[in-house]
């Protein structure tokens, strides 16, 4: 790793390990509530990098046969949308996936705004209740 780099995180690879994650996918989209989603689940992956890892929503959704194997080899699919247009969740069903957890940001009191800045206290918000609500599922 360059010197520049020595103090970054490493994280497991999703495809050899999907069996023994928790995988996070992930709403980044262009308002407040998609970019809590992206940063609940970036939150979850560094806190939580043994058991837990957010994979890219967007090579599902481009039927990437690895990251769909990921999604359907976690030991728990974590979605998380940003609004309630649900793209996360329907790129998952879409490829015949049911998720073990779901969420929606808007719909937990989260006002979604025309904006890339959000409220790092809804960040934790979020973020708690998904930690607290996935392990009550059943691994």
């Amino acid at each position: 790793m360059e010197e520049k780099n020595k103090n970054w995180q490493v994280l497991p690879g999703c495809s050899k390990e999907a069996e023994n994650l928790d995988i996070i996918l992930a709403c980044d989209g262009a308002s407040s509530v998609g970019q809590i989603g992206h940063e609940v689940s970036v939150k979850l992956t560094k806190e939580n990098p043994e058991s837990a890892r957010m994979c890219c929503i967007t090579a599902v959704g481009a039927n990437s046969k690895v990251h769909v194997n990921i999604a359907k080899k976690a030991r728990r699919l974590i979605v998380i949308n940003g609004c309630q247009m649900e793209c996360a969740s329907k790129v998952v069903k879409d490829i015949g996936i049911t998720p073990a957890y779901e969420i929606t940001v808007a719909k937990e009191g989260v006002k979604k705004l025309p904006s890339l800045d959000f409220n790092d206290d809804d960040v934790e918000k979020i973020g708690n209740k998904i930690v607290n609500e996935v392990s009550k599922i059943k691994k």
